[in-house]
């Protein structure tokens, strides 16, 4: 169990669950903002030179920009910020996919204050 999780169980005792979840959606937003934007504006300059060595003819682009892996990035990474869990990888793929920053900040807060609304509910029912 993380730091984070003990800490929202011992605020079940003084706030309500949706205020938790709203206070601390709004946290893990501020976080997920700062890899997200770190994705989307500066790990493409990174490591083009990379990957322009290793895939002259641009396979990658290609499938990332296809019309079957444009939607599916972004599913994929709303699962996984979904949960509250470590979400670094969830974020990533929402970054590199053509979401842009007021979608994301959306989704990122709507998934993370429900997965902590439903942990903290989840913990108000077991004391």
């Amino acid at each position: 169990m993380t730091a984070g999780a003990i800490i929202l169980f011992f605020l079940a005792e003084t706030f309500t669950s949706w205020e938790i979840g709203l206070i601390a959606g709004l946290g893990a937003v501020a976080g997920d903002l700062t890899i997200f934007k770190f994705v989307k504006n500066g790990l493409a300059g990174e490591i083009k030179d990379i990957y322009n060595h290793m895939d002259g003819r641009h396979h990658l682009r290609r499938l990332f920009h296809s019309k079957y892996f444009s939607w599916t990035l972004p599913v994929v990474g709303a699962l996984i910020i979904a949960p509250p869990l470590p979400d670094e990888l969830g974020v990533t793929l929402m970054g590199i996919s053509r979401l842009n920053t007021i979608q994301f900040l959306i989704t990122s807060f709507l998934l993370n204050s429900i997965g902590i609304f439903l942990i903290v509910s989840g913990a108000a029912l077991f004391k």
